[in-house]
């Protein structure tokens, strides 16, 4: 059997994504930091369909902690599918946080960093002795670091995404030898817990952001997580160093 581990999987596109995964067969890890609850509930909606998951603890934001994730993994793999190698990873954990250029402070942007950009750089060089030759990584981007979503308020946290970008084009070209593909995916505005679940605190946002998008309404965490599964697959297995945009098609 395949394995993923998909982090940030306790809700949102990370627990869509989990779910689609094991849904096509693959056993799956996923990771949690706050959100325990929701991480049981993942590992719940993917056992209810006859599919094997482990619920892990991680803070993508704390690298000196990767090794004894690695350890965890390494027994979680060995104790649930008889293996020491897995798959596939998705790098998905994050977090949404916006401020105007003039007022983003060095602790902000610090905090950017070392989530979505430092984060998936070592967890993956960490990891990267377990993962399988002819494996696959998918890199959750967003389109705030591409023309179409840019947005004022967001020039620290699309320029880490925007640095996921090329890190998967390099990630591409490096782990080739060994038959690893990786790509990244730019979701649009998707209904999920970002920015302190803010679409269920405003939700008078939803309509503007559903009119600029060309098939007319916001995005749901099932169309990232389907396109990542897809990507991960047999249909994905010609697709490597590419950066997809899943927006539905905004501001086209």
């Amino acid at each position: 059997m395949r394995v993923a581990i998909v982090t940030g999987a306790s809700s949102g596109i990370g627990q869509s994504a989990a779910i689609q995964i094991a849904k096509r067969g693959t056993g799956v890890i996923l990771t949690y930091n706050g959100n325990e609850s929701g991480a049981l509930d993942t590992v719940a909606a993917i056992e209810k369909d006859g599919g094997t998951a482990v619920a892990l603890r991680l803070d993508v934001g704390r690298s000196e902690t990767f090794p004894a994730f690695r350890d965890s993994v390494t027994a979680a793999l060995r104790d649930t599918w008889q293996r020491d190698t897995f798959d596939h990873l998705v790098n998905n954990a994050g977090y949404g946080q916006m401020a105007m250029f003039e007022d983003t402070t060095e602790e902000m942007f610090d905090g950017l960093l070392r989530v979505l950009l430092k984060g998936p750089y070592f967890l993956t060089q960490t990891l990267l002795p377990l993962l399988a030759d002819g494996g696959a990584i998918v890199n959750v981007a967003s389109n705030s670091a591409l023309l179409s979503g840019m947005e004022p308020g967001y020039s620290a946290y699309g320029t880490m995404k925007g640095g996921l970008v090329v890190l998967t084009r390099y990630m591409a070209k490096e782990f080739s030898v060994r038959g690893i593909r990786v790509n990244s995916v730019s979701p649009g505005s998707t209904r999920t817990r970002i920015g302190g679940d803010a679409f269920a605190r405003f939700p008078e946002v939803i309509p503007g952001l559903a009119a600029r998008t060309a098939l007319g309404r916001l995005g749901e965490p099932d169309d990232i997580g389907l396109a990542i599964a897809a990507l991960l697959g047999e249909e994905g297995r010609w697709i490597t160093a590419q950066d997809i945009e899943v927006s539905g098609g905004y501001d086209l």
